[in-house]
């Protein structure tokens, strides 16, 4: 399935654990522990690959907010994730929050990495891929007053290197939230930067290793009423070769799904199909299903099935995955 995922540029992106413990609660100061961990049974739509044991999430953070005034915090943040045997810092940021909302500075998730309706686990197409959503010189704003909600997030140039602009707008009435998600990336992926600069004084870059020059847009829509959720989407994005503009992928996205929950059982559906415009033989119509048990407000446990067609990949993927997983939060 991960190929046939990357050929549409439709990869899921994972975010950090919810703050779960308080360490320290005094003088204005507050301290809180988070983690989580995700262990798998998964056979995904790889052509005669077996079942194996995943580990999918591994995620440990410490969050603090410092009381500086009545109306105004500082607030900080460091988290890792170890899902392979490295240990990766993947945010460390500062700023401020207070009733104008807050602004925070560093190594941090974009905004975008908010994006996405999907109720699946592993087996469903994932969602619009904006390929990178974290960054190391990252600003971010974000607002929301329980109505309306918007914010943006800016990963900073630096001599000619990656820089993204991306942001949200969206509001809530009684059950139904509605949204949009926009993303311009210029130079993502650039591998291409020599010690060596021209004329001008900018960097040579390879031809052929620039990046590529990403945007895009996601129209989000979630209606719960009482024990059903339902929400769609539609998204569009663009990969662009960084030094020639030539357009490599023109992604349309759809999707549509639906859950409902009897006392602590959550059952889920969703249909998603993509469609590439430049290569309209890239096309994948994907249905998943899961049952989720909550077996305690910090602990789940689910089983998935899904069903993939992406005719340009039909020698290398079948059309059928499972996986059955355990998540454990803190």
């Amino acid at each position: 399935m991960k190929k046939s995922l990357l050929a549409l540029a439709v990869l899921t992106a994972a975010g950090s654990a919810n703050a779960g413990i308080n360490l320290y609660d005094a003088n204005g100061v507050k301290v809180d522990l988070s983690g989580a961990v995700e262990v798998q049974l998964y056979d995904d739509f790889e052509k005669h690959g077996d079942s194996t044991i995943r580990l999918d999430d591994g995620d440990l953070a410490l969050n603090a907010t410092v009381a500086v005034s009545e109306n105004l915090n500082v607030v900080s943040g460091t988290a890792f994730k170890y899902e392979s045997r490295d240990l990766q810092n993947y945010e460390l940021w500062a700023g401020f929050s207070g009733d104008f909302g807050t602004l925070t500075f560093g190594r941090q998730l974009l905004v975008s990495d908010d994006s996405g309706i999907g109720k699946d686990y592993e087996l469903g197409a994932g969602q619009i891929d904006f390929a990178q959503t974290e960054g190391d010189r990252v600003a971010k704003y974000v607002y929301d007053n329980g109505t309306f909600y918007t914010a943006v997030s800016h990963e900073m140039d630096n001599k000619n290197s990656t820089t993204i602009t991306d942001g949200r707008v969206g509001f809530r009435t009684g059950g139904l939230d509605v949204r949009v998600y926009g993303y311009d990336g210029k130079r993502i992926g650039l591998k291409g930067l020599t010690e060596f600069n021209d004329k001008n004084g900018n960097p040579i870059i390879i031809p052929g290793e620039a990046g590529e020059d990403i945007s895009g847009y996601n129209l989000e829509a979630e209606y719960a009423m009482g024990a059903i959720n339902l929400a769609a989407s539609f998204g569009q994005v663009k990969y662009q070769a960084a030094n020639t503009n030539k357009t490599e992928k023109n992604i349309d996205l759809y999707e549509i799904n639906g859950s409902y929950t009897i006392d602590k059982t959550t059952l889920a559906l969703g249909y998603v199909r993509g469609e590439d415009k430049v290569d309209h033989d890239n096309v994948i119509n994907n249905v998943y299903a899961n049952v989720t048990q909550q077996l305690h407000s910090n602990v789940r446990a689910y089983v998935e099935v899904g069903y993939a067609d992406d005719k340009n990949e039909k020698d290398t993927l079948e059309e059928f995955g499972y996986v059955a997983g355990l998540e454990v939060k803190f």
